[in-house]
Order: C-alpha cells, then structure tokens, then sequence
C-alpha cells in the first residue's frame, strides 16, 4: 500500500508485476462473497488498487493507448474551438462520447481490471456494503481517478457506474456520511460524472437535490469542507448548463440563496467556493426563459 503511492516509476512497476493486480481483486472478491467488507486487507487491497488507477489515462502502456484512443484522435482533430469555461468545447466532448468505446475482455489480466466492469461493481459494492471509511474513500477515489479524463475509457467507466451498474443510489448515501473526506471523495466523482452529457438527466434526477441539501448556508471554514463546496457548485454547473429543466430543479429545491451567499463571501482563504458559486450563478442566468422566476 505504502510502495503505491510512490510516484509514477511505482505504478507502472507494480502495474506491470505479473499476477499482482490479479490477486488484490481476487482476494477483495473473496471478502465480499464470505460477507467481510470490513476486514483490514480488503482495505489495504482497495487503497493500492486505488492507487495503481491514479493518472491510468495518461499513464497506460502505448499498446492499450493506441487501441483505445485511436478513434479518439481521428474525431477530435477536426474541432479544438476552446470553450468559455474549460480547454474543450461542448461539441468536441459530445464527439468524443459518440466514438465507439473498446470492446471489454470476458477475462480481464492485470492492468486491464483497472477499468474493467468487474472491479467497477466492486467497488460500488463496498461503498455500499463497507463501514471502513478509509474502503469507502478508496473505493469512491479509484472511480474518481477512472472518471478523470476526458478519452473514451473515463466515459465508458462512467456509463458503466450510472447505467449498466446502477451505481447512484450508494454514491448518494456517501454524500450524507459525516466523514469528511469521503463526503469530499463523493462529491467529486459526481462532478467527473456528470460532465458526461448522455448521463447527466439520470444524475440530475438521483443526485441534485441531495447536492443541494450538503451545500452549506455559507462558506464554511475548513480547507475541506470549502474543496468540496466548491465541487458540488461545479457539478450543478454541469448538470444546468444546457438544461432548462435541470436549472428550475434548482431553483424549486430552494438552491439558490445558498448559492448567492457563497458567491459573495470575498474572502481570499474561500475564493474557491465563492468562484465556483459565482461560475453557477453565471451560468443559470443564461437560462433566460427563468429570469422571471429567479427575480420572484
């Protein structure tokens, strides 16, 4: 566990160790069938895998690259229009979720479990069934670092844990636990999650007005609990960009003095949230059929 966070050399040296990979999902797998989520070598098992999936995109060896994202550099060559908020333009992300996605392997070996369905419904059932927090975070972080880029693998991963997995309905509980840091870990795969634009009226209709009951009244005062503030801000950013509808769910849930509080807080310690709550309020006001309501 501790040899897995030793930096990219690490990783690639323990991704690459035949059998290793293998294993650690073979045992997690056993606790979950003898029903022991909870026990400190699932953990440690969890956390490493969590690790080895960290910075998976860029990192895979060429051989899995150039199968995988060969389409991908044929579709999104044609457009680069940058957008107002992010490096890539709406159009060229829903090219990219048109590209046909690489076929799974019936019988997944070594670094191909990484982002096989397999451990993806394994994770989602130890975030459901484990009381380990350290499990919970392992498990919603490794989903998180799958859902971190923007090729075909990190969407597959995501259609995978909302529609083929049905994976909401736990992510949801994990926004609701008192321990910060998987709350944070939550929030953030959602956030992965729902640039996704096929899924966010599913993520939406699950999530958003649990999202809106954790964001707090103001800004609150630890480093963390303003990261994952921030998080939720953007993720209802994603979810209302281009949804009327998604925006009015917003606003019946009573969001949006929430977010107007946060966005005036100047302070330099919480700018994160405050600009964040800012880019939202920003972004629901170019919904103009709601402008009468938003003034009411």
């Amino acid at each position: 566990r501790n040899m897995s966070s030793a930096g990219p050399e690490g990783r690639k040296k323990m991704r690459e160790c035949d059998g290793l990979i293998d294993s650690l999902v073979y045992y997690i797998q056993g606790a979950i069938a003898d029903h022991e989520p909870n026990d400190k070598a699932t953990e440690n098992c969890v956390c490493i895998l969590h690790n080895l999936s960290y910075q998976l995109e860029i990192e895979l060896p060429e051989s899995y690259a150039q199968s995988i994202y060969m389409q991908r550099r044929n579709i999104s060559s044609n457009d680069k229009t940058p957008g107002c908020f992010g490096t890539r333009s709406r159009k060229v992300k829903e090219k990219q979720q048109d590209t046909p996605l690489p076929e799974e392997k019936s019988n997944p070996r070594g670094v191909e479990s990484l982002w096989h369905s397999t451990l993806i419904r394994i994770y989602l059932s130890l975030i459901a069934k484990s009381t380990r927090n350290y499990t919970q975070e392992a498990s919603l972080g490794a989903l998180q670092n799958l859902t971190a880029g923007t090729g075909p693998m990190p969407f597959a991963v995501a259609q995978t844990v909302v529609q083929k997995a049905n994976g909401l309905p736990s992510i949801r509980t994990m926004l609701h636990v008192s321990h910060p840091t998987v709350k944070k870990t939550a929030v953030s795969l959602l956030r992965n999650l729902s640039r996704n634009t096929s899924l966010q009226s599913d993520i939406a209709r699950e999530v958003l007005p649990d999202l809106l009951s954790i964001l707090p009244e103001s800004v609150p005062g630890s480093d963390i609990a303003c990261e994952t503030t921030a998080s939720i801000c953007y993720t209802l950013y994603n979810l209302t960009q281009s949804s009327s509808h998604n925006a009015r769910l917003l606003l019946s849930a009573d969001g949006l003095p929430k977010i107007i509080t946060i966005s005036m807080n100047d302070s330099n310690m919480f700018s994160k949230a405050s600009k964040a709550a800012s880019v939202l309020l920003y972004s629901l006001w170019s919904h103009t059929d709601l402008h009468s309501a938003y003034k009411k």
